[in-house]
């Protein structure tokens, strides 16, 4: 659930809502309005995003073998859907426990800092084609939450022991 959803009816467990509980509630209810219409817009033109994508990926990364184009491609499948999710239940702690984890565990396991990094631009280039700017808006914040975590790997991966 919303957290703020859930600690207004939380504070107000045994007694109604008073008028600037109700004002956040509505609010808040609102926003999920706009945020579910964002993530069934991410769910409905996930191929539209990601096809162009993972074309630039190919020229891009013509001495990589296909099959690691397309691992690093479907982490950041995962990653999107990841962050719809985050953004639906506006929780960044949801993104940080189910994917941030193993993400950058992932980028360092396959060592795929270089394409991971360029697929996230090319996303961040291809989504607001997608997306009006307030929807973008509202995903804006998960967006930088994983790329913090991913460049961190990258930069990290490049740092000499």
């Amino acid at each position: 659930m919303y957290p703020e959803i859930r600690a207004i009816l939380d504070d107000a467990e045994e007694r109604y809502l008073r008028l600037e509980e109700i004002v956040a509630l509505k609010h808040h209810v609102s926003s999920l309005a706009q945020r579910l219409q964002v993530y069934e817009l991410l769910r409905d033109n996930e191929i539209a995003i990601f096809q162009p994508i993972a074309d630039q990926l190919l020229v891009t990364f013509p001495q990589h073998k296909q099959e690691t184009i397309e691992r690093a491609l479907k982490n950041w499948l995962g990653t999107l859907r990841y962050c719809a999710m985050a953004m639906l239940l506006n929780n960044p702690m949801f993104l940080q426990h189910r994917l941030l984890e193993w993400l950058t565990d992932i980028i360092q396991v396959h060592q795929t800092q270089g394409i991971d990094t360029t697929l996230y631009q090319f996303l961040i280039t291809r989504l607001p084609e997608i997306l009006a700017e307030e929807q973008m808006a509202l995903l804006q914040p998960f967006l930088a939450q994983v790329e913090q975590a991913v460049m961190g790997t990258c930069s990290a991966a490049t740092v000499p022991a």
